[in-house]
């Protein structure tokens, strides 16, 4: 089903302006990126979704590379 469907049955549902579920709906996918974001490598459990973080073998890489500056 399209996603403009979606919205809409659960703005019709729920008696709700499509703003306030198009926000609901993604509230948690903006969450997640705005802590990979902020760099600080933190792992973030969404509900249903599971835990996502960054492999401690990437993490490392990501250090390394910012180090060599260009090398």
């Amino acid at each position: 089903m399209h996603e403009k469907v979606i919205l809409q049955k659960l703005a019709t549902k729920y008696n709700l302006p499509m703003n306030k579920v198009r926000e609901a709906v993604y509230y948690q996918f903006k969450y997640a990126s705005d802590i990979i974001k902020a760099g600080n490598f933190e792992p973030v459990r969404l509900p249903y979704l599971g835990k996502f973080h960054v492999l401690p073998g990437r993490l490392k890489y990501l250090n390394n590379e910012g180090s060599d500056n260009g090398k």
